[in-house]
This record gives C-alpha cells, sequence and structure tokens, in this order.
C-alpha cells in the first residue's frame, strides 16, 4: 500500500480540531480533503445541486416530516421532496466515487459508516472535554461566550450523533466504533497529530 491508497476519516466533537487536524493529515499524505464545503463542490462534479447538500447536511429525518409523507403520500416540488434518506443516498454515492479515484480524508458525514468495508480505511474520533471545546469556538469566534459557546458546541454534537446514529445505526463517538479514538486536549493538537500519523506509518508499514 502506498500513501495514495489510504483512506482516513476523522469523526469529531464540535471544537475539539477534527476540521485542522484532517487538513494536517491530508497535507502529510498527499491526499485529497473533504469537508462540508469541498464535498458539496465535489458532488457538482456528478451532476448534483450542491445547496441541497449543504442544506441536509449531518441531519437526520424529521419524524413528523417522514410519518406524514408516508402516510398521506403529500405532494411536494422536486426538491421539498428530496428527503434527507435520498440525500443521504447521493452524498454516500459521491463519497464512495471519490473514495475509489484517489485516497481522501473525509471529516464526518459518517465516511466511516459508509467505507466501512475499505482495506485501508482508518477511521478516527476526536473528542475534548467541553471546557476546551468551549474555549476554542471561543477563540475562533463562533459564540460570544463561554456559556453560548458550550451550548452552541452541545446542540452541534447532539444534531452530528443522531444523524450518524439513524444512518449508521449506533456508535456516534463510541470508542469500539473506530481505529483510534484520541482526546485532543491531552497532548493538543500538533502533538495528537503526531500520535495519529505514527498510528497509521505502523499500521501500512
Amino acid at each position: 500500500m502506498t500513501p495514495s491508497d489510504l483512506i482516513i476519516v476523522v469523526g469529531r466533537q464540535f471544537g475539539s480540531g477534527g476540521r485542522k487536524i484532517g487538513k494536517a493529515l491530508a497535507k502529510h499524505y498527499g491526499l485529497d480533503y473533504y469537508d462540508k464545503e469541498m464535498l458539496s463542490e465535489a458532488a457538482v462534479r456528478f451532476g448534483m445541486n450542491p445547496d441541497i447538500f449543504a442544506r441536509y447536511d449531518e441531519k437526520r429525518p424529521s419524524p413528523l416530516r417522514s410519518l406524514l409523507s408516508n402516510a398521506f403520500g403529500v405532494a411536494e416540488s422536486y426538491e421539498n421532496s428530496m428527503s434527507s434518506e435520498s440525500i443521504y443516498q447521493r452524498q454516500s454515492y459521491v463519497i464512495r466515487q471519490l473514495a475509489e479515484k484517489k485516497g481522501c480524508v473525509f471529516v464526518g458525514r459518517s465516511a466511516d459508516y459508509i467505507l466501512r468495508e475499505h482495506p485501508h480505511l482508518v477511521s478516527i474520533f476526536l473528542h475534548a472535554p467541553i471546557e476546551h471545546r468551549a474555549k476554542a469556538i471561543l477563540d475562533r469566534g463562533d459564540a460570544k461566550s463561554i456559556d453560548k459557546a458550550k451550548e452552541f458546541a452541545n446542540k452541534i454534537d447532539a444534531s452530528r450523533e443522531n444523524f450518524y446514529n439513524y444512518f449508521a445505526g449506533s456508535g456516534w463517538g463510541h470508542a469500539d466504533n473506530y481505529h483510534l479514538t484520541l482526546n485532543s486536549a491531552l497532548l493538543g493538537e500538533d502533538a495528537t497529530l503526531e500520535v495519529i500519523k505514527s498510528y497509521i506509518d505502523n499500521r501500512f508499514k
């Protein structure tokens, strides 16, 4: 195996440094990098609407809407009829196609579940105490106070967990669901990155 065959998926709690570490891994191994924005852009290559991708990103279906649609067959416009399930299927297709062409780093989107049979998959989950993550969120300007940052982090994490568990069945953030889980606050992002690189290099040497 060469580094160009690697598929790395970074799951993360909000504010734990997942995007920064994911980008650093992609740069180190010469891999393409995909997060929310980049995956939406990639969808265009396959003739899909990036705005719809972004709107449904990491959101589980509304139980009430699904119930009404299934029970009454509510007629909707084409865009509204694009359920979260169908968007997920399209997103899964894009992720699989990208992974087949070249090694990649994916951040979130349950890509670890979608690509679970890939022989060169490395699935990582990053977490950190809420106080550490709230400070990081505050420092980058995504909230105006520590309390608001904590509230924001908990809201985003709940959405990510609901999305992942709905489509994958369960397991978001559970240690036995990943190859490697790390508390990024213990060593800091740079040292955490080095631990991940050491794991990958030793596993595939």
